[in-house]
């Protein structure tokens, strides 16, 4: 007879299908590595299955182990409605939050889900656009919190972590090699826009701006496609697409952070259960935390 499946070792595995790694699953189960490692082996023990490859971009999951992670996220779903159906003090209310569009399809549901199923009374807006206008909309008092790129020096807001900026090509088309080199830039008044030129300027690149965008979908499409290269977060970098390095002429750009903020008067519990929940949803992004 089999030994049961234990969430704990359940709540493990779907913590490594989210970070593709062991060192930052066991961040965010509160365990070592070494004790990841032991209950990843116990439960291909328990099911006599391998659950996982070990590559150079990090761990993937087997056939037989991308079943399991469905099967578990499921269990834990459960779980985690009865535990929250037991809460004294669920909240209510509303709140508004936005947030870049290049999370809106990673972050975002991992945020949806565990608040609503928290909470499942508070009636959430939310609002995916440019970090630039998102601050103009908190300052105006139309959003409660926000999750924004800004540069790495400036003061305020709550760090979640690390998530550069970095010049982007395409493997295939390898525009990057073009002379003028075609560069895919952000609308007029974006800082990103003006950090990207300028470093171009600086290094005395000889480049065109041969397309420009208001979206990060737009820009990643433009460097896929081979139009382009572009200014790109990390971990925003397209398949099939690279980071360009300092040996290639490219030095690194200025730091960047996703800062979460609020609104100064948006003080209340249902807010600061909205970004406890942003929170947790970003201790699993596969992208460096902040200081690390």
């Amino acid at each position: 007879m089999k030994p049961n499946l234990e969430s704990d070792l359940l709540r493990t595995l779907v913590a490594i299908a989210e970070t593709r790694n062991f060192t930052r699953a066991s961040e965010f189960v509160g365990r070592t590595q070494s004790a990841v490692s032991i209950q990843m082996k116990k439960l291909e023990d328990i099911v006599g299955e391998r659950l996982f490859e070990r590559g150079p971009r990090g761990v993937s999951l087997t056939q037989s182990g991308e079943q399991l992670v469905k099967d578990a996220r499921r269990i834990l779903s459960l779980l985690d409605q009865a535990a929250a159906s037991l809460q004294a003090d669920p909240l209510d209310g509303f709140v508004r939050i936005g947030i870049p569009e290049e999370y809106g399809g990673t972050i975002l549901p991992r945020v949806l889900f565990r608040f609503s199923k928290m909470h499942p009374q508070v009636e959430v807006t939310v609002r995916c656009a440019p970090s630039s206008e998102l601050h103009v909309e908190l300052e105006r008092g139309e959003l409660d919190l926000i999750v924004v790129h800004e540069e790495a020096a400036k003061i305020g807001g709550e760090i979640l972590l690390n998530d550069p900026v970095v010049w982007v090509t395409s493997d295939t088309h390898l525009q990057h090699e073009c002379v003028p080199m075609p560069v895919a830039a952000c609308d007029r008044g974006c800082w990103w826009r003006e950090w990207a030129l300028a470093s171009l300027d600086q290094h005395q690149k000889d480049y065109r701006v041969a397309y420009v965008s208001g979206s990060s979908f737009g820009l990643q499409a433009a460097v896929s496609s081979g139009i382009a290269v572009a200014v790109l977060a990390q971990s925003q970098i397209p398949p099939d697409c690279r980071e360009l390095t300092l040996e290639e002429g490219f030095p690194p750009l200025q730091g960047t952070n996703i800062v979460l903020r609020k609104r100064t008067q948006a003080k209340c519990k249902t807010t600061e259960g909205m970004a406890q929940a942003i929170r947790e949803a970003f201790q699993l992004f596969p992208v460096s935390a902040p200081g690390g």
